[in-house]
């Protein structure tokens, strides 16, 4: 009996003593460390979050205005801190605007040159939109770095006419591996891709590595009322962004409820119902489909989500015509047809589940109706590609496009067409398709049911 006792204090204190360490451990790889250039949050039509980090205690100051010569406007902080989130509002939509950070002691800025960033477009705005996207970029190193070099010289080589190279920049999750450590971010997003966050938000998901630690929201500054466009959400954790005439749903997969009747479910429902924009793409991490460095018929690969996100998402989405779904977590790149209503198992994927498989052009070429009808089709990828490439022993059904190389995604949306590319790290298209709107084509069907 004295022998049992032993034991199992021996235990009990062995629990105690891992979770303080655990505890600890994460308490500290979260807190907030380090020097970082300045980085935009949440840009707005009206607003913009500017933050950067010191290491010591410094009184922070922001000039900006749309006259780089002559940066009219000035914000100071109220006390010191060495963690500077400064908000800049009543801003003109649409507009360019400049910007320098430094310190109140006699002003000395901490970055050289002149930094920008340009509102969101007014509501009604049609302008054309260049959506940059990365996914599983939390590796550091030669790869990433190639990446990011490789669609920034793709941007230069196919510029817009006075516009700027982009517009948005998405994250599909997984920007700090392996623990979402603040050391971590320093060094698999801030120190590659500082130089584009300086001029444009990052939206991100969370991915479950993000998630192991407590710093992302410490990071960011997501829009919780709407800010940025669609219904109010309440939590970071999922929110909406509009551009133009795009609506943007950023889903939370790995800490939300994905049961059906879930509180981010019902958001999702009214955010659709409430949306006017004809182009809708929406992002979550977990992908409904893939056969990459995951299974999503396998229910341990991601504790099920993947299978939650098929089964629950899915039929919300499609139900409110949406166009594109982007993931991230399986560390692949794979493109669907345009298909709709496929919620069960790879295995029970058939042809009526494609609405087009774009055969008179390579699989390249889809057509929806311009008046977001129920059940016209979407186009499904992953796209954890931005560090490394892993493919499974097979591909998905659904999906039959995949490439073996790393890279990113550029989406162009101009009007009633939509076109997204695969860009791999030498600045090579390694896959392209298009989604042209228009009256009079009927893709629509009832019940999920095809003959």
């Amino acid at each position: 009996m004295g022998w049992t006792r032993r034991i199992t204090r021996i235990l009990l204190l062995t629990v105690v003593v891992y979770a303080s360490v655990r505890f600890g451990v994460i308490i500290f790889g979260s807190q907030l460390k380090g020097e970082l250039d300045p980085y935009l949050q949440a840009v707005t039509q009206d607003s913009v979050t500017i933050r950067w980090q010191t290491r010591q205690d410094r009184m922070g100051i922001v000039k900006y205005g749309t006259d780089p010569e002559n940066l009219t406007n000035t914000r100071f902080e109220d006390v010191a801190t060495n963690i500077h989130s400064m908000v800049l509002d009543k801003l003109e939509p649409d507009t360019l605007y400049f910007y320098t950070v430094g310190d109140i002691g006699g002003y000395k800025p901490m970055n050289p040159g002149i930094d920008w960033f340009r509102t969101q477009p007014e509501d009604d705005s049609v302008k054309p939109t260049r959506i940059w996207v990365i996914g599983n970029s939390g590796i550091p190193g030669k790869a990433s770095a190639s990446v990011r070099d490789g669609m920034l010289e793709w941007l230069k080589d196919y510029p817009r006419p006075k516009q700027g190279y982009l517009d948005l920049f998405l994250s599909l999750g997984n920007m700090a591996f392996r623990s979402g450590s603040n050391a971590q971010f320093h060094d698999a997003l801030f120190d590659t891709y500082h130089n584009v966050m300086r001029n444009q938000s990052l939206w991100p998901v969370l991915g479950d590595h993000d998630a192991r630690r407590w710093t992302y929201f410490r990071l960011f500054n997501l829009p919780k009322q709407g800010e940025a466009g669609g219904v109010a959400s309440g939590t970071e954790n999922y929110y909406a962004v509009d551009h133009a005439n795009v609506h943007i749903i950023m889903l939370d997969s790995q800490d939300s409820s994905l049961k059906a009747g879930s509180e981010m479910l019902q958001w999702l429902q009214q955010d659709l119902a409430n949306n006017t924009k004809p182009w809708i793409i929406a992002v979550v991490h977990h992908p409904p489909y893939t056969k990459g460095s995951y299974d999503s018929d396998n229910p341990k690969h991601g504790k099920k989500r993947m299978i939650k996100v098929r089964k629950n998402v899915l039929p919300i989405l499609e139900s409110a015509g949406v166009d594109l779904v982007l993931s991230g977590f399986s560390h692949s790149y794979e493109r669907s047809y345009l298909i709709d209503c496929h919620y069960g198992f790879s295995s029970e994927f058939d042809s009526k589940r494609i609405v087009s498989n774009g055969m008179y052009s390579q699989n390249k070429e889809y057509f929806k109706p311009d008046n977001n009808a129920a059940h016209a089709g979407t186009v499904y990828i992953v796209a954890g590609s931005s560090a490394k490439v892993e493919q499974g022993s097979s591909l998905h059904p659904a999906m039959p496009v995949h490439s073996k190389e790393i890279g990113s995604i550029v989406i162009d949306i101009d009007g009633n067409k939509l076109k997204s590319r695969y860009i791999d790290a030498t600045a090579t298209v390694r896959d392209e398709f298009s989604i042209e709107k228009a009256s009079g084509i009927d893709n629509n069907y009832s019940g999920c049911t095809r003959e």
